[in-house]
């Protein structure tokens, strides 16, 4: 690993965005691991030219859908074994921009805790949603921020950087969140665990090709898992 960060990119039909993405990265010099679910557009195939074309991306296959926050479990394990210090979740869509990546990345490594990319912030911004959509998502963060007693403008981010001392002490098989509810769930966890939660602001542009896999049975199980969180339901 060249600099001990490994960037995750779980995808399912992202066949469309996927090499722009993963440019955008090795072009900061960090290492790529693709999670792909047997996307039935070739995604997979994609990732493995590209893999092969560069010693720095890796792919790891999954049999089926699994779920997001599965796939960062899986990848996280797999980059700390090979000795990452510094693990980022970015999206493989394009809504994620590379330009944010080196201060997320440098904010974690500062705190050593958790640095999410907000939107949320002064400084943050978002680009191409209609306002149901951004009402939505600001509506959620709220929801967290009462129900979990989190400071946090904007825990349901999934643009972040993990110490690898962090994701050590979190414990990632007590982790019980395997959609987009996974987000919330670790920021939870961290400042359950005493670590330090930053935010950095980003500008969020909303996807140019393909479709959100975000559905409306992930926003539901999303706000029953802050519910059960907040009523202590999960103790480890």
């Amino acid at each position: 690993m060249t600099n001990g960060v490994l960037v995750v990119l779980p995808t399912f039909n992202e066949i469309q965005n996927l090499e722009r993405v993963v440019e955008g990265v090795r072009r900061l010099g960090h290492d790529v691991l693709i999670v792909d679910d047997a996307s039935p557009d070739g995604t997979g195939e994609l990732a493995d030219r590209l893999a092969n074309a560069d010693k720095g991306v890796r792919v790891l296959h999954r049999a089926r859908k699994l779920g997001l926050g599965s796939a960062y479990e899986d990848a996280f394990r797999i980059g700390m074994a090979d000795g990452a210090q510094l693990l980022v979740e970015m999206d493989a869509d394009g809504s994620h921009l590379p330009r944010n990546l080196d201060a997320i990345i440098e904010a974690a490594r500062r705190s050593g805790g958790l640095a999410i990319g907000s939107r949320y912030i002064r400084g943050g911004s978002i680009e191409g949603w209609p306002f149901y959509r951004w009402l939505l998502s600001w509506a959620a963060n709220v929801y967290c921020r009462i129900l979990l007693g989190l400071p946090t403008h904007d825990c349901t981010s999934g643009y972040r950087c993990y110490t690898r001392d962090l994701l050590t002490h979190v414990e990632l098989d007590a982790v019980v969140s395997q959609g987009y509810s996974f987000q919330i769930e670790m920021v939870w966890r961290t400042r359950r665990s005493g670590y330090t939660v930053v935010e950095v602001p980003i500008h969020f542009e909303d996807r140019v090709a393909g479709a959100s896999k975000v559905s409306r049975g992930e926003v539901r199980r999303a706000l029953w898992t802050v519910l059960r969180l907040s009523l202590g339901r999960w103790k480890r």
